[in-house]
């Protein structure tokens, strides 16, 4: 958390983009990426910014109940929402040019009053909360405070460059201080507040910032050198180039999505990494899936899913739509995975994956495609809990296809 409180102008940038995010519906990233762009921010004060930020929309519904406003009046009410938070958090008050005043005996009462309510506490809007205790049970509660609390900075070592301790070393040598993460062996995890996309090591493509949790599931792929390995969800492709290191670039990735700008940022990924042995595709329809039918000894389905798993990073799938859209999205995952499994020979592996933790995402979603694909049997599956290992959150199931 913050020692110290923001200038004014980076305040005006925490309401901007809360407003952005909540009145337009813009995703956080591009919220930042729309605000940040243009201005000549030092590192440490655009991470202030994001603390901020981050924090407040992990615990939104909290904190306006504090303030006593609604998200929808952010731009107009902001400066009280940010002047809670900071008295909330035992800072002193921040400078702003116009600030609305907070009433401190109020604002204990209502503190008072929240600390009665875990679910208001912990930040969660009633529809997740509703949907968390059907999905979860009686696990739901520590996966909802856990996923209320700031995400840990990780890093996937690139292993066709360096290893974790060679890494590890080059990174002090640059000011940054990192620990190994247990049961993960590609990761580290930053303990200090550095700017690292600005060291030599990001420069020479050394690591990529990836979540343990993420880790993990590239791994249960189990890729070898000299394999035929699709990943056909590979958006802007961290799991790609974590498979890629896997293949010690011996063999062929083909990386497939089907939006085009995505697989364009791979590519200056993977030249960095020197991960020389990915080809990118364009899905443009069922017919690019078709002509790859049992031809890879390894698939990875990264599935388009709800991000329930990976609020910490992402608090704002709290105040969009996320609800309306989970069918959409739950039709999306049955047929990637009907269709697209298809891809892998008899003998090979087909790992689902979402960042998700909810069962009707995930083993329910598994479980379907078995009844109705007898030619395929589950290895092994797992759910990465938040509450359990601090990393995000993520479901993986290993699929052998035993037969055509």
């Amino acid at each position: 958390m913050l020692n110290s409180p923001l200038s004014a102008s980076s305040n005006e940038l925490v309401i901007n983009i809360l407003a952005m995010v909540l009145s337009e519906g813009k995703p956080l990233d591009r919220a930042y990426s729309q605000h940040f762009s243009g201005l000549k921010l030092v590192p440490a004060e655009q991470a202030r910014i994001a603390t901020v930020t981050g924090d407040i929309l992990r615990r939104l519904n909290l904190y306006c109940f504090l303030a006593e406003i609604k998200p929808e009046e952010m731009e107009r009410l902001g400066s009280k929402l940010l002047n809670v938070w900071h008295l909330f958090h035992k800072l002193e008050l921040p400078k702003m040019q116009y600030s609305l005043p907070v009433d401190a005996e109020r604002l204990a009462e209502r503190i008072e009053q929240a600390k009665s309510n875990p679910v208001l506490w912990d930040g969660c809007p009633e529809w997740l909360d509703a949907m968390g205790q059907a999905q979860l049970g009686a696990s739901w509660e520590k996966e909802r405070a856990a996923l209320s609390t700031p995400p840990k900075r990780f890093l996937r070592v690139n292993g066709l460059k360096v290893t974790r301790d060679e890494l590890a070393q080059k990174l002090a040598a640059e000011f940054v201080t990192t620990q190994t993460v247990e049961g993960v062996d590609s990761a580290l995890e930053v303990t200090s507040d550095s700017a690292l996309f600005r060291t030599n090591c990001f420069k020479d493509g050394l690591f990529e910032q990836q979540d343990a949790g993420s880790q993990r599931v590239a791994a249960a792929l189990d890729a070898k050198p000299g394999m035929r390995v699709i990943d056909a969800c590979a958006g802007a492709g961290g799991k790609t180039l974590h498979i890629a290191a896997q293949m010690q670039g011996k063999g062929r990735l083909l990386a497939m999505d089907v939006e085009q700008w995505k697989l364009d940022n791979l590519k200056e990924r993977a030249r960095r990494n020197g991960a020389h042995n990915i080809e990118t595709r364009l899905i443009v329809g069922s017919k690019t899936i078709k002509r790859l039918k049992l031809s890879a000894d390894r698939v990875l389905l990264d599935v388009p899913c709800s991000g329930l798993g990976v609020l910490k990073r992402n608090p704002d799938a709290k105040w969009r739509d996320t609800a309306e859209r989970l069918p959409v999205l739950m039709e999306l995952q049955k047929h990637i995975l009907s269709s697209y499994s298809r891809m892998v020979k008899v003998g090979g592996i087909v790992v689902y994956a979402t960042c998700s933790i909810f069962p009707c995402e995930n083993r329910g979603q598994v479980d379907a495609f078995l009844a109705e694909n007898p030619n395929f049997r589950l290895l092994e599956d797992e759910t990465i809990s938040p509450a359990d290992t601090g990393f995000d959150g993520f479901y993986l199931a290993k699929l052998e296809r035993i037969q055509e």
